[in-house]
């Protein structure tokens, strides 16, 4: 659907079905054939009907040339499977094989195993055995095993194996997508946050990803030498005219910029947007003679440092942030980027991770205060329904302009709903409203001296959303957080009672989680007071479990959640390390540690 930002292929679904080795009078092996290539067929039909790249193409499948029954098929297989590029394999069968000469023994692939659940062949055993196999050889599969038990020759896929299949390849693709590309941090360390500190060895062995760094000096320099695209400034420029609304001044009359100054600074912080577009991921049509400049940096994702040594000089970063960060731009609905806001790197890693799940633009927001009902009474006399009130509370999301402008909850369904769409399915009504519902307000002068506009809206509607927080222990190591939960619709009344009393300029969503009976999920307290730090990344949908499930191929243990326990989806060995869930997991991520430690 678009082309590839990126330098390198999308990584390829490999299909291995395997089979029963005996041949001879009784045909065993000859019987399976059809069956097992079936099933094979059936699996690649699922990923590519329901799985997408980031730029919106159907996930590549390729399935074996032929059956896999002994060793020397299966050195056929993974040497056509090299040639494809395969990262990931799904290995299926209906009946028994040979496990250790059938299995797939790659140990830079990601895997799993599904094992067909009928009682004319044992299947499930050929599923058991080679998942044995698999851990005795510290090689975690995932293992996919249907509830009921099927027909030999049903052909349709039961419901809990595509749940499963599904969960396995989103994880699987985005985990893939993300090795070999880097993460630009623009700057370094922001006003002293732990998140932008970053480690290049965390980010080379836990994602096989690279960091490049410039000095945001760079922008200066490329504004100054013209090294960038003058046609595509003058179209952001225009389109920006057109369609970005200017809002109010809270600053003082003595501080406020005269319209020619703020004329100036629009300029400014347009083609500082143009500018980390190409510092990300190149573009060829800069002027000639800047060859060295086109190739840019294969950026994934990218960071900005802001505060203070820029925004007290020059206009800020939130005009770019929350554009990259929003589905569209003056060229229409295309691939959001993540662009993290104080170079917090560990956030910006969070946006990157639901992003490549879901397709979806991301919010990157402060965790900023927890409102009682007692608190939300006493300040705007209300009393809390639904979600919230189940909650005892809910969370305020807002920090200064660069969440995605897709937040706002205007683009709507089939059904009317609120939603924040897939960028492919993003049209230009929903453009219109988005952009319709945001004004751009001038920089708070206090806490940006150099000027610059925020984007402000508010979220206006109930919305199932994740958060969730990567962060760095000394120690342990990386760990992740996961909040499922909803935004909050307020009356505009009391909606503006409490914004007011932060920041009225800047994008406000109001969040509360899905509360159980176990800490620390009791209340939306509990979430505020369990939070590991002052960021939250935040997606569409409820989604917790395919991050759960993307966080255990990258061997990153999960500290709290609030999925339902059926769906949560690790590999099959994860099993061996206790009885607890949460403590085997960490168990298990320091066993097998870093998926691509020693592969530099």
């Amino acid at each position: 659907m678009a082309k590839n930002r990126y330098l390198g292929d999308y990584p390829v679904i490999g299909i291995r079905p395997t089979i029963d080795g005996r041949r001879g009078a009784l045909g065993v092996r000859e019987s399976l054939e059809e069956q097992t290539m079936n099933m094979a067929k059936s699996a690649a039909k699922l990923f590519e009907e329901n799985l997408r790249y980031s730029n919106g193409e159907p996930v590549k499948v390729v399935i074996a040339d032929t059956t896999i029954g002994r060793v020397a098929e299966a050195a056929a297989c993974e040497a056509k499977f090299k040639k494809c590029g395969v990262d990931i394999t799904l290995t299926v069968t209906p009946c028994w094989c040979y496990g250790a000469e059938t299995m797939d023994m790659d140990k830079n692939t990601i895997k799993a195993v599904w094992g067909f659940n009928g009682t004319e062949r044992p299947g499930a055993v050929y599923l058991a055995s080679v998942l044995a196999t698999h851990a005795q050889k510290g090689l975690p599969a995932f293992g996919i095993y249907g509830r009921n038990v099927c027909e030999a020759d049903d052909s349709e896929i039961p419901e809990d194996v595509k749940e499963k299949l599904l969960r396995f390849g989103r994880a699987a693709v985005a985990v893939a997508t993300m090795r070999g590309k880097s993460y630009l941090q623009i700057g370094s360390i922001c006003m002293g946050i732990g998140g932008s500190i970053i480690d290049p060895a965390f980010i080379e062995d836990y994602l096989g990803m690279r960091v490049e760094s410039v000095d945001e000096v760079e922008i200066i320099r490329r504004m100054t030498e013209e090294i960038y695209d003058k046609d595509e400034y003058e179209k952001a420029l225009s389109w920006t005219k057109a369609n970005c609304k200017e809002g109010f001044d809270k600053n003082p009359d003595f501080l406020q910029k005269s319209p020619e100054e703020k004329e100036k600074d629009w300029e400014f912080v347009v083609k500082m947007m143009c500018i980390i577009k190409d510092l990300m991921n190149g573009n060829d049509k800069l002027p000639k003679g800047r060859e060295e400049e086109m190739v840019g940096h294969n950026a994934i994702a990218a960071g900005f440092q802001g505060q203070r040594q820029w925004t007290d000089f020059y206009p800020n970063c939130d005009f770019p942030e929350a554009l990259l960060n929003t589905t569209f731009d003056w060229n229409g609905a295309r691939e959001p980027y993540v662009l993290a806001t104080e170079n917090d790197v560990l956030n910006g890693l969070g946006m990157l991770f639901m992003k490549l799940l879901t397709n979806r633009a991301q919010i990157f927001a402060d965790v900023r205060t927890y409102w009682s009902p007692e608190a939300l009474k006493k300040a705007a006399n209300y009393e809390l329904t639904g979600h919230a009130k189940d909650a005892g509370g809910f969370i305020h999301l807002i920090n200064s302009g660069a969440a995605c402008l897709d937040a706002c909850g205007l683009a709507t369904d089939e059904n009317g709903n609120a939603v924040m769409k897939e960028w492919f399915n993003v049209t230009e009504e929903d453009q219109k409203k988005i952009l319709a519902a945001t004004t751009w307000n001038y920089a708070d002068c206090g806490y940006f001296r150099g000027g610059g506009f925020s984007s402000r809206y508010v979220t206006d509607a109930e919305m199932p959303v994740t958060m969730i927080r990567l962060n760095l222990v000394k120690g342990l190591g990386p760990m992740l957080q996961i909040a499922e939960g909803w935004t909050v619709k307020l009356p505009e009344e009391v909606n503006d009672i409490l914004w007011k009393r932060t920041d009225y300029t800047w994008p406000c969503t109001w969040f509360t989680p899905r509360v159980t009976d176990a800490a620390p999920f009791k209340s939306a307290y509990d979430v505020m007071n369990n939070w590991g730090a002052n960021h939250g990344a935040i997606s569409y949908g409820h989604i917790g479990a395919d991050i759960i499930t993307l966080a255990s191929i990258l061997r990153i243990p999960v500290a709290m959640h609030n999925v339902p326990e059926e769906k949560i989806f690790r590999p099959a060995s994860w099993n061996a390390f206790g009885m607890d869930k949460e403590g085997a997991d960490y168990r298990a991520c320091a066993n097998y540690g870093p998926m691509y430690r020693g592969m530099r």
